[in-house]
């Protein structure tokens, strides 16, 4: 089915909204801006992406053809040149910044290099919409671990102090505090009738979805180890996560990004998108219910080297997004986990991988 035949118009940012809209997306090669991509593409946006290769072989972004519908600039955002150039060339209405080093385990490893994507990219690209006269949308996706967690059992809400205890949470958290400087210092919701741009960021829970090959990422993890028959190995089994379907985000980010383009200064703040209490679940609940679609799966161990640290319990308080943007989830995990096979058994059967994104995409819109 083709998204742009109108089966989407039940979500509010489903309509003609998005149609022709000039957009300028980092990170399109990833597992979120693949889908991202897709959606954006399904509403009739005009997307240009800025990302470096795809970080994975598999990649949903080659297995879709994504370069096809599209236009793809392959580029790092540390070079702040190519970067002003690219967005300059694509005269933007809306930009999405997704581009980032998205691992814990990888920013233990690589310190300076996540940092240097993190928060110089991101500052690059404030740079180049500085430059722009075209820009009047802005989100700057970062995540839940960029908060100054201290373990406490209760959610997280946007007025919390920024963090981060390894270096990708810090560095999410200092690209939170380069966008507030930014907004404040450049794009004052105050002074909006002079310079016209509206600046956001959106904060997210642990993201899965069909199509991601990450290394170190659980769900990737389990599947490899499934497709192998081999058990896969767990770090934290009692650690709690608010997992969430990548659209369950993806939705949020567009219906800010929408409101932020048609209403400005009064959406332009830091937003939290969470799944519901319930689905704040640990690692080794997910670990079973995924094995439950492979009862002939050897199961998991747990792996006991020595690892860096991660934080045991984070929760994402979403209240203001439902109240003020009317955003709210709509797979719980069960569903979200239920919708990862049928990805996985239809890539496995050599489909269509683009019309089955695009049905899932449809399926979750219509809800």
């Amino acid at each position: 089915m083709d998204l742009r035949q109108g089966a989407v118009e039940d979500l509010e940012i489903m309509n003609n909204s998005w149609k022709d809209k000039r957009v300028f997306l980092t990170g399109h090669t990833g597992f979120k801006g693949a889908w991202l991509s897709i959606w954006l593409d399904a509403l009739g946006a005009k997307v240009t992406g800025y990302a470096l290769k795809p970080p994975t072989e598999p990649s949903l972004f080659k297995i879709c053809r994504l370069d096809r519908r599209m236009k793809s600039v392959i580029g790092d955002v540390r070079d702040g040149v190519k970067l002003k150039k690219a967005l300059l060339a694509a005269k933007p209405e809306i930009v999405i910044h997704m581009a980032a080093q998205p691992l814990v385990r990888e920013s233990y490893r690589n310190p300076a290099e996540t940092y240097e994507t993190n928060v110089m990219g991101v500052v690059n690209l404030f740079e180049a919409i500085r430059a722009s006269s075209t820009v009047k949308a802005v989100v700057n996706v970062t995540t839940d671990k960029c908060y100054e967690n201290k373990e406490h059992a209760r959610a997280f809400h946007e007025e919390e102090p920024m963090g981060g205890y390894d270096p990708y949470s810090s560095s999410k958290a200092c690209s939170e505090l380069v966008t507030a400087t930014y907004r404040k210092s450049f794009f004052n919701p105050k002074d909006f009738a002079k310079h016209g741009v509206a600046v956001a960021s959106a904060r997210a829970g642990n993201v899965i979805g069909g199509g991601d090959w990450a290394a170190d990422r659980l769900i990737p993890d389990i599947i490899r180890a499934a497709l192998r028959g081999e058990k896969v190995r767990i770090r934290s089994p009692r650690a709690i996560r608010p997992w969430q379907h990548v659209l369950e985000p993806l939705s949020g980010y567009l219906l800010l990004a929408e409101k932020l383009y048609t209403q400005g200064p009064k959406y332009a703040e830091a937003w939290n998108f969470g799944p519901d209490a319930g689905d704040a679940k640990d690692v080794e609940w997910i670990v079973k219910r995924m094995f439950g679609h492979w009862p002939e799966a050897p199961g998991y161990a747990l792996d006991k080297g020595r690892h860096p640290h991660e934080a045991h319990y984070l929760k994402l308080d979403s209240a203001k997004a439902r109240r003020q943007l009317g955003w709210a989830p709509r797979w719980h995990i069960g569903q979200a986990i239920d919708k990862i096979i049928d990805w996985t058994r239809a890539y496995a059967a050599g489909r269509d991988m683009l019309a089955v994104c695009r049905a899932q995409i449809t399926e979750y819109s219509l809800k």
